[in-house]
């Protein structure tokens, strides 16, 4: 499976292009349980100042779970363009 995302979707994962709207989520990333907004909300924003307080330099070679090693870029426009797509799609 990592292989075939690796091959057919990294370029479209990383890639400058922003994801497209209304896209298909995968059966096992459906929220099947109410989510206290708040406590995500929090979540999210440490998540982000750890990301940042990490710097580039902590991801440039890292291995993607899905995608496999990615540059400081590639990182960067993933982690934007996942962020961006969620945030739009909950009109925020």
């Amino acid at each position: 499976m990592k292989f075939l995302i690796k091959t057919f979707a990294k370029t479209m994962v990383v890639g400058d292009k922003p994801y497209k709207r209304n896209g298909m989520t995968a059966p096992s990333f459906v929220m099947k349980e109410e989510k206290d907004l708040e406590k995500e909300k929090l979540r999210l924003i440490d998540y982000v100042i750890r990301t940042q307080s990490l710097g580039g330099a902590h991801f440039d070679g890292k291995e993607s779970l899905s995608v496999g090693r990615l540059s400081t870029r590639e990182w960067n426009n993933m982690f934007y363009k996942h962020l961006d797509h969620h945030l739009t799609q909950f009109g925020v």
